[in-house]
């Protein structure tokens, strides 16, 4: 007869602020972050910004410090399996916004996907307009929190459900290589034109109001870093339409998109190209972006590329049709787009933490500034774009200087013919005079009397994160007394806003910049050890490292957030957690060997048991209430191969209302204990306590006397987790040896050992009156198991990482 089992999907994803290519499978790339912009709002400072978070995209709203929306793809499953409703497993490499749609009036949100799939999705501006409105309700229901699929059929936004349900807009065209840049054309007269590349190397265009593909671009050997339209002219129609890329084989690519063809190919970069950017150089004072054609066609256009060698240059664009039509220029220079013109350079005086290469370059949206940031370094770089008077008066400086260190030197070697020089002594020679110059020129030949790039940027100061950054943006309005704000997304799953002030007339030093907020609230740092459910479901408790974090399980939203610390301040390394009875506080075990106690309402530490290990406490689990017994007692297991009993009582005095851990008994070990469980039955004569140890058996002892009953062996490799159904009838293990055992508790006989986890088993948990079980490992899989048929009965994915 065949058998029937309830089906589980994934419902949603939370505890994710930003996530950038910290894992294999997942990529780098420099387009993480992208601000939403819709029409008539362009003045507007309230511009949600979306960060990449797995499988989805989560807007925040940066006056408010508090996310705003979620933008999802339901997973549709072959065969028609499953609800329809479960979120992609996939997850989001980059991200790019188009500006309003002249047709249809809705602004295109792209991203690029692991699977090499490009979706578009499409989102109303007026339902963008009550998201950010300030005046909306706290409420998750009420300003578009969650795009529940947990209550898939209440309407929690009202009649703007269709936007939470509605589909995206699929391109496939990269096969499985994932898509690391997606980048929209923001020039006048382009609309609905999109650009996607990806680790294959392979460039594609997109038209997103016919939804088709147009054409390929082949020439990169390697991944596809950056992508960057370019129109000297202001319009593709009446001159020049095209595109700009750059790769890990160390090559930027110039492209003619009405031909079809690479018109150049830019060389010199020692390593992989990691990044690029290009926009007109519009500097302060001067016309601004929204500027009429005629004049946008005089704007210089500037492409910055960043390189693995730590250098960052800069080319000016050339317009072909301008240049064509002059008959004083007929060599072959005439068919050069872009043209080197030195590399931004810090000051003398300026020191980063990191060596490596660059990792993202962005310009302002306005053309006046331009952000540096290198690979593993907690500094942006910031770049103010110099005016076109101030660049040619910076230029005649650079040469007087010039000439008078060549008099000097002239002078020198005169009066000084018979000077003696040491035998490690160089030669003298020009390039002594030229200490000052970029090393770039020492490749490239650069005409002294051209202006430089250091002519036209002056380096306006330095951003300073609190931890290593994975990629920033600029927001889209400057600040009231001219200054700029920039996002940061951390590594520590967090964003930041920086303002950098605006200089004054005679300041001669960089200026500092200023934290103004920091949203870490909804996300943790490291990596998550423990997750706990309260008992009636509503309520979930994450710990990593020294963060503790209280989720509302119905809204996804974090409750409390708690730094895990000792009587003395000094940081504690939590490892496990547990709700106590009642849900009104949760018992912490640390690496210190402490227990903590945690008021939910408070968010406080009300009570710690300091030193109640000598040892790490790797695992702990709270009694079940006999009847008619209120008394409560938790076990705990720690690296100091004890097993310790602890009642649970109230404290005296104010804090009355608040319990407290009392030692009861202790349980001696030949080695260290890795985990420990109470059985279920609520019998004080029939409940069991389960030990697994380092010597890999799990022993079986009776909680009233704590005499030895049974010894579970098999495992060829320590037992990381273990539970027992709720009949206490079967025990299932899985070890670090990625087998799974299934034990009889009455003669402790093995009935099977089932294998599928490609890894480390971490954890496991059986499903309340049943004898199936889900098991998680390091291979990143979550798999559901029939106890009692002895098969797999489900393999979840979505996890990156362990």
């Amino acid at each position: 007869m065949q058998h029937t089992y309830l089906r589980y999907e994934c419902a949603d994803a939370f505890s994710l602020s930003c996530s950038s290519g910290s894992t294999p499978s997942v990529p780098h790339s420099s387009s993480i972050l992208a601000f939403l912009r819709s029409k008539g709002k362009s003045n507007s400072s309230n511009h949600p910004v979306l960060s990449l978070a797995g499988s989805q995209l989560i807007g925040y709203d940066l006056r408010r410090g508090e996310p705003l929306m979620k933008i999802g793809h339901r997973e549709v499953l072959s065969g028609g399996v499953g609800t329809g409703r479960a979120l992609n497993s996939g997850q989001i490499v980059c991200v790019d916004v188009s500006e309003t749609n002249h047709r249809d009036n809705d602004v295109k949100v792209a991203t690029g996907w692991v699977d090499g799939s490009v979706r578009v999705f499409s989102l109303d501006p007026k339902e963008m307009a009550r998201f950010t409105s300030s005046g909306s309700s706290d409420d998750a229901s009420q300003n578009g929190l969650v795009h529940s699929l947990l209550h898939g059929n209440s309407n929690f936004l009202g009649s703007s459900d269709e936007f939470a349900c509605k589909e995206p807009l699929l391109l496939n065209g990269h096969g499985s290589s994932p898509v690391q840049f997606v980048v929209f054309d923001k020039n006048k007269g382009s609309v609905g034109r999109l650009a996607s590349a990806g680790s294959d190397g392979v460039v594609i265009l997109w038209d997103v109001v016919a939804e088709t593909g147009l054409f390929r671009l082949l020439g990169h050997r390697g991944p596809v870093t950056g992508i960057s339209f370019i129109c000297p002219t202001g319009s593709s129609a009446s001159g020049m339409d095209g595109l700009v890329t750059s790769g890990a084989d160390g090559l930027v690519k110039v492209w003619d998109l009405n031909g079809q063809c690479c018109v150049q190919t830019l060389t010199g970069h020692r390593g992989s190209v990691g990044c690029l950017d290009c926009s007109i150089l519009c500097p302060p004072g001067e016309a601004s972006s929204n500027a009429s054609d005629d004049v946008e066609s005089k704007k210089k256009w500037r492409l910055v590329t960043g390189c693995e060698d730590g250098q960052v240059r800069v080319w000016s664009v050339e317009d072909l049709e301008a240049e064509s039509t002059s008959e004083d220029k007929e060599s072959a220079d005439n068919d050069e787009v872009f043209r080197y013109v030195g590399s931004l350079q810090p000051p003398a005086n300026f020191s980063s933490s990191s060596n490596e290469g660059i990792a993202s370059v962005h310009f302002h949206h306005n053309g006046h500034y331009v952000g540096v940031c290198r690979a593993n370094d907690r500094v942006i770089e910031i770049y103010a774009a110099r005016s076109e008077v101030e660049a040619q008066k910076k230029r005649r400086r650079r040469l007087r200087r010039r000439r008078e260190k060549q008099s000097v030197a002239a002078n020198a070697s005169e009066k000084g013919e018979s000077k003696k020089r040491g035998l490690l002594d160089d030669p003298e020679s020009d390039d002594e005079l030229n200490k000052a110059e970029s090393k770039e020129d020492q490749l490239v030949e650069l005409s002294p009397d051209m202006v430089k790039a250091m002519d036209e940027f002056e380096f306006r100061g330095t951003i300073r994160a609190t931890h290593k950054i994975r990629g920033f943006a600029f927001t889209p309005v400057l600040e009231r007394g001219g200054g700029i704000r920039v996002v940061v997304a951390l590594a520590t799953n967090a964003l930041e806003v920086h303002s950098l002030p605006k200089p004054s007339k005679n300041a001669q030093v960089a200026v500092t910049s200023e934290k103004v907020s920091a949203l870490d609230m909804y996300g943790h740092p490291t990596g998550i050890r423990s997750v706990s459910l309260s008992s009636e479901d509503s309520m979930a408790c994450t710990v990593s490292k020294n963060v503790v974090k209280i989720w509302n399980v119905s809204s996804r939203s974090c409750m409390r957030s708690i730094a895990a610390a000792s009587s003395d301040n000094a940081s504690c390394y939590c490892l496990c957690a547990a709700f106590l009875p009642g849900n009104m506080h949760v018992v912490l075990g640390t690496r210190e060997g402490h227990l903590l106690l945690i008021d939910v309402a408070s968010g406080d530490i009300v009570y710690r048991e300091e030193n109640a290990h000598d040892g790490a406490i790797w695992s702990l689990d709270i009694r079940q209430p006999s009847p008619g017994q209120d008394s409560m007692s938790l076990v705990t297991g720690s690296a100091d191969k004890t097993v310790k009993f602890f009642e649970v009582e109230s404290q005296e005095g104010e804090n009355s209302r608040h319990p407290m851990l009392v030692h009861a008994r202790t349980l001696q070990m030949s080695d260290d204990v890795m985990c420990v469980r109470f059985s279920h039955s609520t019998d004080p004569t029939k409940r069991l306590v389960f030990v697994a140890s380092l010597d890999s058996t799990i022993k079986v002892f009776f909680d009233d006397s704590l005499k030895f009953f049974l010894s579970l062996y098999g495992h060829k490799l320590p037992v990381l987790a273990f539970d027992s159904s709720d009949d206490d009838t079967i025990l299932a293990s899985g070890g670090a040896d990625k087998s799974i055992k299934i034990f009889g508790l009455d003669f402790g006989d093995t009935h099977r050992t089932l294998y599928g986890h490609e890894d480390s088993i971490t954890d496991l948990r059986f499903v309340k009156r049943t004898h199936n079980f889900f098991t998680c490992s390091k291979d990143s899989t979550v798999r559901f198991w029939d106890g009692d048929r002895f098969q797999q009965i489900l393999l979840l994915n979505g996890h990156a990482s362990e």
